[in-house]
């Protein structure tokens, strides 16, 4: 039978296909292997796959998901249309586009592209960028974006102006609503344009509700304690007619409020559907008892949180290791001979490990203990794939021929590589833009004679755009993979980067290389199919063209752009990133008041209940082992602080911890020895650390020609940064580098003395 390996609460929550259900979670319970049930059961009690709508939070979770039902109950799985909200209602956006005033083509913006829409926004304002910063604007639209507030709407809430004049930012409404002119203009929509106007679509829209409720009779969505407000209004709005609805989630594990999801959607869900069925699943499979247990004091701190008694069969197993380090020094130190100690006496590899901070720039005096150990390790959620330069630029003239409104692609290519199409010359295009009301590339195509520019300009603006006119003729009529390498032979941008003298000139190569790899992947790959009702024959939802393989780019999500972890290495990254992921070793480091806690929280209930749950999705993470680190002194934010330790750590019963004291004389004292037997003293290498070299070295570079974007640098009073963009030559050149705990610092580099790292 389908469902004889689930235990008694997971068949019942699968079973129960009617109505609104309410399926809670806990912890290593079998969340994903519940939800991928219920839908394989749906389909064997003969429910069309086809009027199954799966909701997901990121597309690698959907496909792994949908592959696992296939497997279950056959092909006709295939017709489940399942993925990411973002995902699943552009689709349903490109073929409602009209209503909406759009074209299917619709351009769909990143952060960074979003950011430099609002940037531009700012300065044809003569504003001020500081008070008027670009990632503060971004995130107070999104927010309001999140919840359904539309620029009138801004306008018309007292509070919202009161807020912002009380922050000296009167014109931020302004802002919103020319940021969504122009991207209107561009045939563009940001991430939560996907969601906000989805609800316009179906707000506006009677007919559109009416279909699409009948099409998704049966509505499920996975982690709903994520879920903000604009999301759960559309699954409220699409399930009203039918009410088969099932959510899961934990409402423990809700801890992405500054993205604007909304805890109260899991809390209030029997609120809404006074009929809703409870399913609580408590059978952790993932961690020992003591982790468990410990997890389970904490979160029952939390005044708003729904009841569940989360147990295992899996043995005490160790109890967890919490060491006290006079400064993040050592406590780097008694992680990483933990680490080493472990990988030696118990035969596991690197990437059992993870080491789990509050902030990025805690990793910083780990890395360098890492290294001289000679520990491999990984950033996880570094810079992504489709994040790196040479693969932005390539992508921005997919995304120009695609969608040849698109001005953000136009400005990032139009002179790269090189065209002598200066600043004046393109300063004088967007005049002429404006004044005829049409796109950067229409003003080029079509209105160019009526500006001043010269004659070599002018010819080098004309041959480009007539080059990208040409490809955007052929992109209905050819496969990806073909229009994509010619695009990419036609930009020359490969023989631009062999001429540069830049020594990661290789990798980038590569990278190019895997990008063909990837056009070449999607258009080989199986298409996503639904059933005509008439003839019952198989349609294909799009085909294999750059439009379609530009989307399902811009809609991969954090985690699927993560790198992949198939190397031997320990992970490194915040208890954010770590969140749906497992370990056998975890350490959390940095286990002290106004850090973890974090400061801001600590005056607010509802924040710092926030920060509870986000250590209890750490320590969750745990399969084997679970270590707590706190150090004394710490160097944050330019200067030394003295820390008391996190209040978190004293919700734990004592009975599942080992403490330790780690000092500066090398000697690192057990303070309760039980019967934690596993557990070892770390003492070795200490004395060789302390005189741990600067991992930078060397003298500072003189020759201001070396840096190029993107560069890794280090700075002796910023410390390690990235070089984001570079103005001016010789001795001229100015930096915008970001560092890690000091933000974006614009620099002179004669005068920085940066290192190369």
């Amino acid at each position: 039978m389908l469902l004889d390996e689930l235990n008694r609460e997971q068949k019942l929550a699968c079973m129960n296909i009617d109505g609104p259900n309410l399926i809670i979670a806990g912890a290593g319970s079998g969340k994903t292997r519940v939800l991928t049930y219920k839908i394989a059961y749906l389909i064997q009690q003969n429910i069309n796959p086809q009027n199954i709508l799966a909701l997901t939070f990121t597309n690698k979770a959907a496909e792994e998901m949908k592959e696992r039902i296939i497997n279950l109950v056959g092909d006709k799985a295939k017709y489940i249309l399942m993925g990411t909200f973002h995902s699943i209602f552009s689709k349903i956006l490109r073929i409602e586009a009209d209503r909406l005033g759009y074209l299917s083509s619709f351009t769909i913006y990143d952060s960074d592209n979003s950011k430099s829409v609002i940037k531009a926004i700012v300065k044809d304002f003569n504003l001020d960028e500081k008070l008027y910063n670009k990632s503060y604007l971004s995130n107070r639209i999104s927010a309001a974006k999140s919840r359904l507030i539309s620029p009138q709407t801004y306008q018309d809430s007292e509070q919202l102006m009161l807020e912002d004049r009380m922050n000296s930012r009167p014109y931020i409404a302004k802002i919103y609503q020319e940021y969504n002119y122009r991207l209107k203009r561009n045939m563009a929509m940001d991430f939560d344009d996907l969601l906000f106007n989805m609800n316009v679509l179906l707000r506006d829209n009677n007919d559109l509700l009416l279909k699409y409720q009948e099409r998704f009779r049966y509505i499920l969505v996975d982690e709903y304690q994520d879920t903000n407000f604009a999301q759960y209004y559309i699954v409220k709005k699409l399930a009203a007619r039918h009410r088969n609805i099932s959510v899961v989630g934990d409402d423990a594990q809700s801890i992405y409020a500054f993205r604007g999801a909304d805890i109260s959607n899991i809390l209030d869900f029997q609120k809404d559907y006074s009929d809703a069925k409870l399913f609580k699943l408590e059978q952790n499979y993932r961690s020992t008892n003591n982790i468990v247990n410990a997890a389970n004091n904490v979160i029952s701190q939390n005044k708003g949180r729904i009841e569940k008694n989360v147990w295992t069969n899996n043995g005490d197993g160790r109890k967890i290791n919490f060491c006290r380090s006079d400064s993040d020094k050592e406590e780097a130190k008694w992680i990483c001979n933990i680490i080493k100690d472990r990988k030696r006496a118990e035969g596991v590899e690197y990437k059992d490990f993870a080491i789990l901070y509050r902030t990025n720039q805690q990793s910083r005096v780990i890395e360098e203990n890492l290294r001289f150990l000679n520990i491999p390790y990984r950033i996880y959620s570094g810079i992504s794939f489709y994040g790196r330069k040479e693969i932005k630029d390539i992508m921005a003239y997919f995304s120009l021929v695609v969608n040849p409104s698109d001005d953000e692609a136009f400005l990032r290519v139009i002179n790269y590589p090189a065209r002598s199409i200066g600043d004046t010359s393109i300063n004088k295009l967007k005049i002429l833009a404006n004044e005829e009301k049409v796109s950067l590339f229409s003003a080029a195509l079509n209105h160019l004679d009526k500006v001043s520019l010269t004659p070599k300009t002018k010819q080098s603006i004309l041959d480009f755009v007539l080059m990208i006119h040409a490809f955007s003729i052929e992109k209905d009529k050819t496969d990806a993979y073909d229009l994509g390498i010619r695009i990419i032979e036609k930009s020359f941008i490969i023989p631009n980067l062999k001429k540069d003298n830049d020594p990661s000139v290789e990798d980038k190569l590569g990278n190019i290389d895997e990008l063909i790899g990837a056009l070449q992947a999607f258009v080989e790959s199986e298409d996503e199919l639904i059933l005509d009702e008439l003839t019952g024959e198989e349609i294909a939802l799009s085909n294999k063209t750059l439009d379609v393989f530009v989307q399902q780019t811009s809609l991969l999500s954090e985690t699927d752009r993560g790198d992949k972890n198939d190397d031997n290495k320990v992970s490194l990254m915040t208890i954010h990133s770590a969140k749906g992921l497992e370990f056998s070793y975890v350490f959390v480091a940095g286990m002290e008041e106004n850090l973890f806690p974090g400061v801001l929280s600590i005056g607010s209930q509802v924040e710092l209940e926030e920060e509870r749950r986000l250590f209890y999705v750490a320590m969750t993470r745990a399969k084997t082992e679970l270590a707590l680190s706190c150090a004394q002194m710490r160097f944050r934010n330019g200067s030394m602080t003295f820390n008391e330790e996190s209040r978190f750590l004293s919700e734990i019963d004592k009975e599942y911890l080992v403490e330790s004291y780690n000092n500066h004389k090398d000697k690192t004292r057990q303070r309760t020895i039980s019967s934690n037997s596993d557990f070892v003293s770390i003492n070795r290498n200490l004395k060789k650390l302390d005189t741990l070299p600067n991992p930078i070295g060397g003298t500072p570079v003189t020759d201001m020609n070396a840096f190029r974007e993107g560069m890794e640098v280090f700075h002796d009073k910023f410390g390690r940064g990235k070089i984001l963009s570079l103005e001016g030559k010789g001795d001229d050149t100015k930096a915008e580098v970001q560092f890690d705990g000091f933000g974006i610092k614009k620099l002179v580099l004669r005068f920085a003395k940066l290192k190369l790292k």
